[in-house]
């Protein structure tokens, strides 16, 4: 009795002394005494959140202090979440001025008949006071502060503005701060769709948010929430109905990890804007998460220090759908926080496609061409084949399916190192030589360093037909992603679109793990030098899909070959894309054959470099052809001309008047006037000459 008699005359004294200093305040000049508050920052730093392309929580960054603070606006909380918030806190909060002086008599009175608090009298604005200044309230000084405050932020503040910072700043249980933090911690989802129970917990937890901590004390958190939702039903808030389903439901146990999904990738990003609150990737964090588990569960079966990466884009704008930069990022034995889409790694094979569309490009061959697989030597360099064995004499097409290093190191010094290098670049992909030296032959069996990310965008280009794209990570990009700022990848493409489609073709007819042939999925493996990186990359119409598999330290993994680690992680990754789309079909002027014999002489048969260089043939078009250039329906394209053999510059004519000099390039372009026949003509730097005659329709 004495203990009550105690409390009810310090609540007296307090809410005399409150309305006193009113009285004061009002007397010394009230509007003077309320401008001159100084408040705290009413605009806390909050999480930094990396959101997917259609705006779901990547990951998240706790702000200093280690507080989860998330960003939100009432916009995106669930509206039955705040009608209960108003109805429990602050009834009148469109309608005071910051003070409620009904609510705070309420509440006075309340004390004093039962000596201890039984409704608070704080409004929402006098909460968000005391949550951004962080000082006590329960002196008569705090109190006026919090009073004071609230007046003077309704002043600069609208009512959404303070709801907003309210949302923000809310305390759920130890780092948690704001609704949506709560929300991911103790519901696993994002408060936009709340039910009435979570609703009622949400209201009643920042009450006591240590006390009320489901995870410590789930009876007492119970006991608040169903309180409020009586409360609730009484006053026709709630339904009997749903008041019994929200009385039923179970209370949280324990708190939720957050979201963590491409956790290389939004590192970076966070680190390359740090000023943003809210950052949107181009990722599908569906996609993501279906990627992230089929890494986890394949690297289980290839060693415990093996890991994975895999970048997955569409080829038709370049923006990145999932990017797993490692098979688990907490996973010390397998550096799991080393990037592998950024690591420079030996690429294997995986530039053969390259090498074999340049020679395409300047008719060289063709991919029924015939070609030697024989023990080599080229100036010094003796490659072998990945097995030791060899093939004696197969087609170009065969040579590239079964990767044979002979026929594509021929076919390499044929185009030159210094160019497959120069059409990486247009494609995206930086090339690390050793020691910086000039580009040697070895460079087409994985004597070079790229990334992951540098093959996506080569094999991205590829599948346009040659044309290379912009890979985007971010919704605002506007730079590719390898070059600098500015660069206009449609200005230099990567391979004629002939050539692109050849091998293209090719590659989707090499025979998938299982032994079936994809059809729709053109891929190519690779296998570094001493078992250090398996590769696997392919695309389809509208996908392209970059795996790699190996020890990020570069250690060897015995018997670790592309076919059989990373090739069926690429197949599986289609798979959960949905079905395939359709390669494109052959662009005007494809040279079809069904074997060496159906070529021109020039093409039958890959001959060696010397013979190759010694005097200029016109690769295309061969003699005696008829072309549909849509000159007969009153459309036309431009005619690739191509030439083999000789040295630039090269001089195009046509019936002998000059069309065109390639200082270099050993294609060029012309657009004929009519229909018919036409003789072409080419002239290399030697004063060598060739021709052939041609139908054009």
């Amino acid at each position: 009795m004495k203990r009550e008699r105690s409390a009810r005359r310090r609540a007296a004294i307090l809410v005399a002394g409150l309305f006193a200093a009113l009285a004061l305040g009002a007397v010394l000049g009230f509007d003077v005494w309320v401008d001159r508050a100084e408040l705290p920052d009413t605009r806390p730093p909050t999480s930094t959140a990396i959101l997917d392309r259609n705006g779901q929580l990547l990951r998240a960054f706790t702000v200093e202090g280690g507080l989860w603070r998330l960003p939100l606006t009432p916009e995106q909380v669930d509206p039955d979440y705040l009608r209960l918030l108003l109805f429990a806190e602050d009834r009148r909060f469109h309608t005071h001025t910051g003070v409620d002086p009904r609510a705070l008599l309420r509440a006075a009175w309340q004390w004093l008949r039962h000596g201890h608090i039984v409704s608070g009298g704080s409004t929402l604005s006098m909460q968000v006071v005391r949550l951004l200044d962080g000082r006590t309230t329960r002196t008569l000084s705090g109190k006026l502060r919090q009073i004071r405050g609230a007046l003077a932020l309704e002043r600069r503040l609208d009512k959404d503005a303070i709801l907003t910072t309210y949302l923000n700043l809310a305390p759920f249980g130890g780092n948690l701060e704001g609704v949506r933090a709560g929300a991911l911690a103790w519901f696993g989802k994002e408060p936009r769709r709340l039910t009435t129970a979570q609703a009622a917990l949400f209201v009643a937890l920042p009450q006591a948010p240590m006390a009320r901590r489901p995870d410590r004390d789930p009876q007492r958190a119970q006991r608040a929430r169903d309180r409020l939702l009586e409360r609730a039903h009484a006053a026709g808030l709630i339904d009997a109905l749903a008041l019994r389903a929200a009385l039923a439901e179970p209370i949280p146990s324990a708190r939720r990890a957050f979201p963590m999904l491409a956790a290389h990738l939004t590192e970076r990003q966070r680190g390359a804007h740090p000023s943003l609150a809210t950052l949107r990737l181009t990722i599908d964090a569906d996609l993501q998460r279906r990627l992230e588990q089929l890494i986890s569960e394949r690297v289980q079966t290839l060693g415990d220090r093996v890991t994975a990466a895999i970048l997955v884009a569409r080829h038709g704008d370049g923006q990145i759908l999932a990017s797993v930069g490692s098979a688990d990022l907490f996973d010390q034995r397998r550096q799991g926080y080393v990037d592998m889409t950024q690591a420079p790694r030996s690429p294997g094979s995986t530039l053969k496609p390259l090498i074999y569309g340049l020679a395409f490009e300047d008719g060289i061959a063709h991919p029924q061409s015939l070609i030697e697989d024989r023990p080599s030597g080229f100036s010094g360099y003796v490659p072998t084949n990945f097995d030791r064995q060899y093939q004696g004499t197969v087609t170009v097409r065969h040579a590239l399916q079964l990767s044979l290093n002979i026929p594509a190191v021929t076919l390499l010094e044929a185009v030159g190192p210094a160019r497959l290098v120069a059409r990486m670049r247009r494609a995206g992909a930086s090339a690390i030589l050793p020691d910086l030296s000039p580009p040697g032959l070895a460079i087409g069996l994985g004597g070079v360093g790229v990334t992951l990310t540098d093959l996506v965008s080569l094999y991205a280009a590829l599948a346009r037909g040659g044309s290379p794209v912009a890979l985007r990570e971010t919704l605002a990009d506007t730079h590719w992603l390898g070059a600098p700022v500015g660069t206009d990848p449609s200005a230099a493409p990567m391979l004629e679109a002939r050539a692109a489609w050849s091998v293209s073709a090719i590659l989707a007819d090499v025979p998938t793990p299982a032994h079936a042939r994809t059809g729709s999925i053109a891929f190519k493996t690779g296998t570094s030098y001493g078992y250090r990186d398996a590769w696997a990359i392919g695309f389809d119409g509208r996908h392209v899909v970059g795996v790699w598999v190996g020890r990020a330290d570069g250690a060897p993994v015995p018997g670790l070959i592309g076919i059989d680690a990373a090739a069926p992680i690429l197949i599986d990754a289609f798979a959960r894309l949905g079905s395939p789309t359709p390669l494109p079909p052959a662009p005007p002027g494809i040279l079809i054959a069904r074997n060496a014999s159906d070529l021109p002489p020039p093409l039958q048969r890959v001959g060696t470099v010397g013979s190759i260089q010694s005097v200029p043939q016109i690769a295309y078009p061969p003699q005696g052809v008829r072309i549909d250039l849509g000159l007969s329906a009153g459309r036309a394209v431009d005619l690739v001309l191509k030439v083999r053999g000789g040295s630039p510059p090269f001089t195009w004519l046509a019936n002998g008047a000059p069309i065109g000099t390639e200082p270099f390039a050993r294609t060029a372009r012309w657009r004929p006037d009519g229909a018919g026949f036409v003789t072409l003509s080419v002239i290399d730097g030697g004063g060598r000459a060739a021709r052939t005659t041609v139908v054009l329709e």
